[in-house]
């Protein structure tokens, strides 16, 4: 497809005037071809940015016409000088500062627009994957013989649920990663392995620049798993690599996979990555695999204009937040597996080793 075609086939999709048989036609290329799918993100950037240039350009007309009504009715007045530097000073000193300040206001109010549209723009277009929860359910109905099964909840009694999203274990011995803003400001933090038993945890580091945080579970009924199946990846991964995530956006673990799509986050952000993958709301925190069954990131967020764009933030982060924690003398003990034992098993059979190490977050 040459480039002019495609730039229109990315104007036309962005738009959404393309068919449906297109739109699927058009999101299968995107999956295939790397380079197509960080085009369509590129250009999405693009468009956000002239509509900030134009919000900016509007404010600075408006801005304008409200100085030339005020020349016009004579509240403020522009004189040519006709004295010394020194007799303006003494004539003018009072005019001046007022000016002064008009001209600092006006200059924090430019900022002000520009930093609050660019915000607006992010906070519609980029959205954070934990989930918000109304009521925590604890009867589930078996939809294969209608019973209902009463499950024990260990979270602070009367107290709903507020976030969910997911975690995995980066040491056996019950250590957890997740997003900071999945436990953010959290007074109390359960976990739920895939068989629905739960954990109680609590928040030993979290780091919002990152966006990590790690959970210790503290649980009499938990027990310890030894030396995990996969492996932590300290180094990065290729575009077009082949990925999997695990994540908890329902009551039960799913499973999704994808590629890289390219090194950096949103904006460019060198923490993170950008992965091609169907992720939802309850994905924060889960882990991100390469075919080795190693992790190489972590699911943070999505980009909402585009399909199928999804940011994680890299491993190396986990090998940063230990070197924190363990000035702890009391989380000296962690140690991460680095080499992952189920590098050449087919997938399902790494998923069944991979699943019990990976946990629905709730926080309270």
């Amino acid at each position: 497809m040459q480039d002019v075609q495609l730039l229109d086939a990315i104007e036309r999709f962005l738009r959404g005037e393309m068919s449906t048989e297109e739109i699927a036609s058009f999101e299968q290329l995107r999956k295939s071809n790397p380079e197509v799918d960080q085009k369509v993100v590129e250009h999405t950037m693009f468009l956000q940015q002239m509509d900030q240039f134009a919000d900016w350009k509007n404010f600075k007309s408006t801005l304008h016409d409200v100085h030339i009504q005020l020349l016009e009715s004579g509240d403020i007045k522009e004189e040519a000088p006709k004295a010394t530097v020194i007799q303006i000073w003494r004539k003018y000193k009072r005019v001046m500062a007022v000016a002064a300040s008009i001209a600092g206001i006006t200059t924090l109010l430019i900022a002000s627009m520009a930093t609050y549209y660019a915000q607006k723009k992010t906070g519609q277009d980029f959205e954070r994957l934990s989930k918000v929860i109304k009521r925590e359910v604890d009867n589930k109905v078996n939809a294969l013989d209608n019973k209902v099964e009463a499950r024990f909840s260990k979270g602070p009694e009367n107290t709903p649920v507020k976030f969910g999203g997911t975690g995995f274990l980066i040491d056996g011995k019950g250590y957890i990663a997740t997003d900071a803003h999945v436990v953010l400001n959290a007074s109390s933090v359960v976990v739920q392995n895939s068989k629905g038993q739960e954990f109680r945890s609590k928040v030993i580091y979290s780091n919002d620049k990152t966006d990590l945080a790690i959970l210790k579970i503290e649980d009499a009924d938990f027990r310890s798993q030894g030396p995990l199946p996969y492996g932590i990846r300290k180094g990065g991964s290729e575009l077009g690599e082949q990925l999997f995530i695990l994540g908890f956006p329902r009551e039960e673990i799913v499973y999704n996979e994808g590629y890289m799509s390219a090194k950096t986050g949103y904006n460019g952000d060198t923490l993170s990555v950008q992965i091609g993958v169907s992720a939802n709301p309850g994905n924060s925190g889960g882990p991100v695999f390469n075919k080795n069954g190693e992790v190489i990131g972590i699911i943070t967020a999505r980009q909402k204009a585009a399909e199928g764009v999804v940011f994680a933030i890299t491993a190396k982060n986990i090998f940063r937040s230990l070197e924190e924690i363990r000035k702890d003398t009391a989380y000296q003990n962690i140690r991460l597996t680095l080499n992952s034992s189920i590098r050449n098993m087919d997938r399902v059979a790494q998923i069944k080793k991979i699943e019990e190490a990976v946990f629905m977050v709730k926080a309270y």
